[in-house]
C-alpha cells in the first residue's frame, strides 16, 4: 500500500480494501459545471439571477442533508483511502474463514471473499457489519454484544456459538467461532487510525468430532464403572486418584469424594493393609503386579474381604508411579468357589490382622511373603511379596548377623523352633526387637521353609531402661537424703559450737584461726550436703516467677569470669519467652554447674553457647522424649565444643559422686545437683554428646500460665537487724542433744528464756507446766514418738496464736503437706549458724 503502514497487536491480517475507480474526473467535471453556472448567473440581470441562486442553494442543501443521513444509516458509504494489495488480497481470499476490517466509525472498509459470500454482498461497501449479520438470531445476541463491546474497547475476544436450524428445517445446527482484535493504520502523514479485524470460522465439523470422542470416552467409563469388579488407582503417597462406581458402591461412598483428593488407602483398607499395599520393592524401569488378600472397610465400619491385583510401574530412577488395581469382592455369595474362598479369607484375615510381624522365608532367610504388620514395622526397608529379594539379614544391624545365621542354621538342622534372638534393627540402633524362627517341616526347599515372627520391643526396652534408671536414682536419692539429714544435724552442732567459741575469742587469740578453719570446713561440708539434698529433691525451694532472658543476662557477666578468656560465651535469647516459676538461685546454680563442666571439657578453648526458646506442645511431640507430656515448655540449651562423652559415660553422669575428672578436682555432685534441681522444679533435662565435637544439655522448664495483669517482681531483700538480742520465753524441741545444747546456749546468750524438750510429748508437758506462757516454739521436724507437724496440731488446740519455727535437714515441702491447710510457720533449714538462729527468732517474735 502506497504511503501507508498497517500495524497490529495480534496476528497479521490483510488491511487492503477492494479496488474502486478514481473520482478525480468526476470532481473535475463537477467543478467545471459550477464555474459555468456561476458565469451564466453573472451575465443575467440581478432580479432574474437571484431566484436561480436561491433555488441552486436549496437543491445543494437537500443533497447535503440526504447524504449525511444516508451515510449515518449505512446507505451511502464514503471511499476509503486504503488501496488494495494484490498479493495480500489473493492470499486472504483463499482462507476459508470470513474476515472483515472495520474502522473506528463502524464502517466496513475491507472484506475477503468468504465474508462477502456470508453477508451476500458484492463488495465491502455493501457488506453489513459483523454485529448485524445475526441481529435477528437469539442464539447470537449475547455473543454479538460481547464481541462488539470488545471491538470498541480495542481488546482481543472470541466466542464459540451454536446456531440452531430454523423450525421445520432438517439442517443440522451450526457452530461458529467468532474472533475480533484491534489494528492500527499509520498513513503517510503519520496519523494513526484505529480499526478492528473480525474473523468468523465454521467449526461444526470439529465440534462433531469432539462430541464423538467424548461419547466414546463416556461409554468406556460407563463400561468400567459397571464392571463386575472394582478398580482404583492410588498415588505413591496412598491418595486415591480414581475409583470406579462398583468399588464405590461396595465401600458405600460417594464417587465425588474420590475426585477431591481427600480419600486415601488408609480410609478404605482395614488395619495395616495400606502399609502392605505400599510395601512393593521398587524395580527401576519395570512394572510389578502382586496379589494381596486384605479387608476393605465400608463407611459404616463394616469390613469385607477382597483380593487385589495390584500393578505398579516404576520409573527409570525407581520413582513409584500410580497404581492400576483390580479388586475382587470375596464376601459371602460373591465368590464361586465358596468353601475355598471362606478358608482363604479366614487365613488372610488372621495373617494380616495379627499384631505381630510375620514373614515366610526360604532357608537362607530370603523373605517371600509378609503380613501387614511386618510391612508397617519395616516400612523403611525394602520389603515385599514374592519377587522381593530382601532377606532377614537386611533388616538387622551388623552386630546381630551372627545370631541370626546361627538361628537359621539350627532351625534347618533340627527342624524345630529355636530360642528367640534379641536384635537391633538396621538404620536406627534405638529400634530393638525379638526374632522367633520356626521351621516348616512339610515345606519344599523353596521360599516357604521358615516362618519368622518379629516383635518390636523398642518401647518396652525404653520403659525398662527408664524404670531401672528411675529406681536406681530413687534409691540413691533416698540414701543421699538420709545421709544428708544426719550430716545436717552433725554440721549444725559443729557450726553452732564454733560460733560460740568465736564469740568468746578475739581475732588476736591464737585459737581463733583454728576455730575459723573448723567453721569454714563445716560450711564446705554443708555445701556438699545441699548438693546431695538437691539430687534427692529434698532441698527447700523458693520459687518465683522468672523471665529467663533477664535472669541469664544478669548471670552472663559471672559466667564470663568463670570460664576464662580462652572460651567464647554466646547467649542466644528466644523471642517473647514465656515466664517460668523456679528458684532463681537454684537455677543459676544449674547453669553455673553446666558452664564449669563445659569449661573443663575445653582446656584449649572453644565456644560455650546458651540458647533459650519457647517449645510449644505440638513441637514437644516431635522431640522423641516419651516421658515429657505434650505441654508448653521453655528450653535452656547449654552447648560446648569440648571433648564430648562416650555412651557409657552418658549413662552415669547424673549419679552422685561419679566424675571423670582427676582425683581431688571434682566432687562428682555437679550434674547430680543439676538433675535434682530440674526435677524438683518440675522440668526435664536431656544430655546429648558426640566424642570430639562437644556436649549439649537441654533443659525444659514448664511454662507458667501467668494470670492476666500479673506483675513479676523480685522478692525484696530484708534488711539485716543491727541487734540480735531479745527477750521472751522460747520452747526448744530437738531430739539431737548436741543441736539442742548449742541452740539453748545461743538463745540464752541473746537474752531469751529457753525451755528444752527432747521429744514432742515432753514439749506438751512443758507447755502444760508453764500454763501456755510461751512466746515461741522452735521445733525439729523429724523426732521419735511425735514429729513436729503433729506437735503443732496439738499446740494449736490450746494456743491457736502460738508462733513456731521448724528446723530440719529436709526440705520444707517434705513435711508441709502434713500440716493443716493454711497453717503459718517459719522454716529454718539445717545446718544453721548462731546468727541465723538468733535472726529467725527475733524476726518471728517481732512479726
Amino acid at each position: 500500500m502506497s504511503g501507508m503502514e498497517i500495524t497490529g497487536q495480534t496476528p497479521e491480517a490483510p488491511a487492503a480494501a477492494p479496488a474502486r475507480p478514481t473520482g478525480f474526473v468526476a470532481v473535475l467535471i463537477l467543478a467545471v459545471m459550477f464555474i459555468a453556472i456561476a458565469i451564466a448567473l453573472a451575465v443575467l440581470p440581478r432580479d432574474q439571477a437571484a431566484p436561480l441562486v436561491f433555488a441552486l442553494l436549496g437543491v445543494l442543501s437537500v443533497i447535503g442533508v440526504f447524504s449525511l443521513f444516508a451515510a449515518s444509516v449505512g446507505i451511502l458509504r464514503f471511499r476509503s483511502d486504503i488501496r488494495p494489495s494484490g498479493l495480500s488480497d489473493a492470499i486472504v481470499n483463499t482462507v476459508e474463514a470470513a474476515m472483515v476490517l472495520v474502522d473506528e466509525s463502524d464502517r466496513v472498509i475491507w472484506a475477503n471473499r468468504g465474508y462477502l459470500t456470508l453477508s451476500g454482498a458484492q463488495s465491502a461497501a455493501g457488506a453489513a457489519l459483523p454485529g448485524k449479520l445475526y441481529a435477528g438470531n437469539p442464539d447470537m445476541a449475547e455473543a454479538t454484544y460481547r464481541l462488539s463491546r470488545a471491538a470498541r474497547d480495542r481488546r482481543f475476544h472470541h466466542e464459540e456459538v451454536r446456531i440452531a436450524a430454523p423450525e421445520g428445517s432438517d439442517d443440522p445446527a451450526v457452530w461458529l467461532r467468532i474472533r475480533t482484535w484491534p489494528l492500527q493504520k499509520v498513513d503517510g502523514s503519520g496519523r494513526r487510525r484505529k480499526m478492528s479485524v473480525w474473523q468468523i470460522d465454521d467449526i461444526t465439523e470439529d465440534r462433531e468430532r469432539q462430541e464423538g470422542v467424548f461419547q466414546e470416552l463416556q461409554h468406556a467409563i460407563d463400561f468400567l464403572d459397571h464392571a463386575p469388579a472394582g478398580f482404583f488407582s492410588a498415588t505413591a503417597e496412598g491418595q486415591i486418584g480414581y475409583m470406579n462406581a462398583t468399588l464405590a458402591g461396595w465401600l458405600d461412598i460417594d464417587l465425588g469424594e474420590t475426585t477431591t483428593g481427600g480419600l486415601g488407602l488408609r480410609d478404605m483398607v482395614a488395619g495395616d493393609g495400606a502399609a502392605l499395599l505400599s510395601s512393593m520393592a521398587p524395580v527401576p524401569g519395570e512394572v510389578r503386579t502382586e496379589i494381596f488378600d486384605v479387608d476393605f472397610v465400608q463407611r459404616s465400619g463394616t469390613a469385607f474381604p477382597v483380593r487385589i491385583l495390584h500393578r505398579v510401574s516404576f520409573a527409570a530412577d525407581g520413582t513409584i508411579g500410580a497404581s492400576r488395581s483390580l479388586v475382587l469382592n470375596r464376601s459371602h455369595g460373591e465368590d464361586i468357589s465358596e468353601d475355598l474362598r471362606a478358608a482363604e479369607v479366614r487365613f488372610a484375615r488372621f495373617f494380616n490382622s495379627a499384631p505381630i510381624a510375620i514373614a515366610t522365608c526360604a532357608a537362607d532367610g530370603t523373605i517371600s511373603r509378609t503380613n501387614a504388620a511386618f510391612a508397617r514395622q519395616f516400612s523403611a526397608e525394602r520389603t515385599g511379596n514374592d519377587e522381593s529379594l530382601v532377606t532377614l539379614a537386611d533388616l538387622l544391624s551388623d552386630e546381630d548377623q551372627g545370631g541370626l545365621t546361627a538361628a537359621l542354621a539350627e532351625a534347618a538342622e533340627h527342624q524345630k523352633a529355636v530360642a528367640p534372638v534379641s536384635v537391633t534393627f538396621k538404620g536406627d540402633k534405638r529400634r530393638s526387637g525379638r526374632l522367633f524362627i520356626s521351621p516348616v517341616p512339610d515345606a519344599d526347599a523353596g521360599k516357604d521353609a521358615i516362618i519368622a515372627y518379629a516383635i518390636d520391643t523398642t518401647d518396652q526396652r525404653a520403659l525398662e531402661l527408664q524404670f531401672a534408671q528411675g529406681q536406681k536414682m530413687q534409691a540413691v536419692g533416698q540414701l543421699a537424703g538420709g545421709i544428708a539429714h544426719d550430716f545436717n544435724n552433725v554440721l549444725t552442732a559443729i557450726i553452732g559450737f564454733s560460733d560460740l567459741l568465736l564469740a568468746n575469742h578475739k581475732p588476736t587469740d591464737p585459737s581463733f584461726p583454728d576455730i575459723m578453719n573448723i567453721k569454714q570446713n563445716a560450711n564446705r561440708a554443708a555445701g556438699l550436703v545441699r548438693q546431695l539434698l538437691a539430687f534427692s529433691r529434698r532441698q527447700t525451694m523458693r520459687p518465683q516467677v522468672l523471665h529467663l532472658s533477664e535472669s541469664i543476662s544478669d548471670l552472663s557477666m559471672l559466667l564470663r569470669r568463670l570460664i576464662g578468656e580462652t572460651i567464647a560465651l554466646k547467649v542466644e535469647h528466644g523471642e517473647d519467652l514465656w515466664p517460668v516459676k523456679a528458684d532463681l538461685s537454684q537455677l543459676e546454680q544449674v547453669i553455673i554447674n553446666l558452664a564449669v563442666n563445659s569449661r573443663d571439657a575445653m582446656p584449649d578453648g572453644g565456644t560455650l553457647t546458651i540458647r533459650t526458646q519457647n517449645v510449644a506442645a505440638d513441637d514437644v511431640a516431635k522431640l522423641d522424649q516419651s516421658i515429657m507430656p505434650n505441654e508448653d515448655f521453655v528450653l535452656i540449651e547449654v552447648t560446648d565444643t569440648g571433648s564430648g562423652m562416650s555412651a557409657e559415660i552418658m549413662e552415669k553422669i547424673f549419679e552422685p559422686f561419679f566424675s571423670t575428672k582427676e582425683v581431688g578436682k571434682g566432687t562428682g555432685l555437679g550434674l547430680s545437683t543439676v538433675y535434682g534441681i530440674i526435677k524438683q522444679t518440675g522440668g526435664y533435662v536431656f544430655p546429648s554428646s558426640v566424642e570430639g565435637k562437644g556436649t549439649s544439655f537441654s533443659i525444659y522448664l514448664p511454662r507458667l500460665a501467668a494470670t492476666e495483669g500479673e506483675v513479676v517482681e523480685k522478692a525484696p531483700v530484708k534488711p539485716e537487724p543491727a541487734d540480735l538480742s531479745g527477750h521472751g520465753t522460747v520452747l526448744l524441741v530437738e531430739d539431737e542433744d548436741a543441736v539442742r545444747a548449742f541452740a539453748a546456749r545461743a538463745l540464752a546468750s541473746r537474752g531469751y528464756t529457753v525451755l528444752e524438750a527432747e521429744t514432742g510429748a515432753v514439749a506438751l508437758e512443758v507447755m502444760n507446766a508453764e500454763e501456755g506462757q510461751v512466746d515461741l516454739v522452735v521445733s525439729d521436724v523429724v523426732m521419735p514418738e511425735m514429729d513436729g507437724p503433729t506437735l503443732l496440731v496439738e499446740l494449736r488446740k490450746t494456743n491457736p496464736d502460738l508462733k513456731i519455727i521448724f528446723v530440719s535437714g529436709y526440705a520444707e515441702e517434705a513435711f508441709k503437706k502434713n500440716l493443716p491447710e493454711g497453717e503459718e510457720f517459719v522454716f529454718l533449714p539445717k545446718p544453721f549458724s548462731l546468727k541465723q538462729l538468733a535472726k529467725a527468732v527475733k524476726e518471728t517474735l517481732n512479726a
